[in-house]
């Protein structure tokens, strides 16, 4: 018995270790190349608006180590109960906070002024090792230390279990015959098999299911997000722990975020910029069209942004950050998903019209969590790598 995974983030990792801890032969496909996480920021696709990098390990290795549990009471309405995957993911990765340690002086003045306005603060579980996590603000760029989780740890166990990973290998088509998989084509010859596990990211994800005739990339979110910031001389913020605290509000949550665009914007030194993320639950109007990326955002997102940029403003004021100072990034997408959405392109077990054929990545997501999505991922890979055990 064999599975084919295409990709080797979040989803397919998790599936590949699941399947091949379980004996089961498990080939992994990767467009990207096999590198050490600190290199992973040279793997960032061109594409400014959707943020997202190929390599083994995918965009786990750029995150920002945060583990929130997104969509649970949402996934519930599709009969898809994730309460033991997120425990048993909690407890493998030993997600929590971070120590006191490790929050920086720009990330306590955001902490303390936001209690100072009765808002809702929280530290953000992170899949980051204390022991060896020396704060330097790189999560986005790749960790130098290997302190953060990263797909690279599950691709790895894979490896040792027996899996086989096929990196620089590009996926041009997945095969049918009868409605039913019978492998995939790729930039190096055919490889036959009758279960595929799709997780390429729900951009190439949809492109891929399109051929075949699905009727994916229908749909689009990407998490929108902006950084709003402004100058306090000195502060060095942007060699924090980033996003070590989050605000959730109804349409939208707050986060410390240092982001490079400010800097172009306040034309002054990294160490005297600091910012806060506003990131919003997108509604699902995009697609995936001729290989393009459409997106659309409606006036309920343009009314989240503003909301969250006016909470945001009146933050950094408070800290002593100049009004004369604060701008505002353009809207990027950081999560992209929502384009094979459960109970749409795929069931509750994650298989599509196409017997064999599964997803396992954002793709599924049926709306944008507003919130980091990398352990509903695995949770989700997770339960899925249970159904194929009791059915292979």
């Amino acid at each position: 018995m064999m599975v084919v995974v295409i990709g080797s983030g979040a989803g397919g990792a998790t599936v590949a270790r699941e399947l091949s801890k379980a004996g089961i032969d498990v080939k992994i496909l990767e467009k990207g190349p096999y590198i050490s996480p600190k290199e992973a920021y040279k793997c960032y696709e061109k594409d400014d608006k959707v943020l997202r990098t190929s390599c083994v390990g995918g965009t786990t290795l750029v995150s920002m180590g945060n583990a929130l549990r997104t969509l649970e009471d949402e996934l519930l309405k599709y009969g898809i109960d994730l309460s033991n995957e997120f425990r048993e993911l909690e407890k493998e990765l030993s997600i929590s906070p971070l120590p006191d340690s490790h929050f920086g002086k720009g990330t306590k003045m955001l902490m303390d002024a936001a209690k100072s306005l009765n808002l809702p603060v929280k530290k953000m579980p992170k899949f980051i090792d204390p022991n060896k996590c020396e704060p330097c603000g790189k999560c986005p760029f790749g960790c130098p230390k290997d302190a953060k989780w990263t797909s690279l740890n599950y691709i790895n166990e894979s490896l040792k279990y027996g899996a086989k990973l096929y990196s620089n290998t590009v996926v041009k088509k997945i095969l049918v015959k009868n409605d039913e998989v019978c492998g995939v084509l790729t930039n190096k010859g055919k490889i036959k098999d009758k279960n595929v596990v799709v997780a390429a990211g729900a951009i190439e994800t949809a492109k891929l299911l399109k051929k075949v005739g699905i009727k994916a990339g229908e749909k689009f979110f990407m998490d929108t997000f902006i950084t709003v910031g402004g100058i306090l001389k000195s502060i060095n913020f942007h060699k924090e722990v980033q996003m070590n605290m989050f605000i959730e509000m109804d349409k939208y949550i707050l986060s410390p975020h240092f982001s490079t665009l400010l800097r172009d914007k306040l034309k002054c030194k990294n160490k005297d910029i600091i910012g806060i993320m506003v990131k919003i639950k997108d509604d699902s109007c995009g697609k995936i069209k001729n290989k393009k990326i459409i997106k659309y955002h409606t006036e309920n997102d343009i009314e989240a942004l503003c909301d969250g940029s006016v909470l945001a403003t009146s933050l950094l004021e408070k800290i002593g950050v100049s009004p004369n100072t604060i701008v505002s990034t353009i809207p990027r997408g950081a999560h992209p998903g929502g384009t094979a959405p459960i109970g749409e392109v795929v069931d509750n077990n994650l298989q599509t019209k196409i017997s064999g054929l599964y997803v396992a990545d954002a793709s599924v997501l049926p709306e944008s969590p507003g919130a980091p999505p990398i352990l509903t991922i695995m949770a989700l890979a997770k339960r899925l790598s249970k159904y194929l055990l009791n059915s292979l």
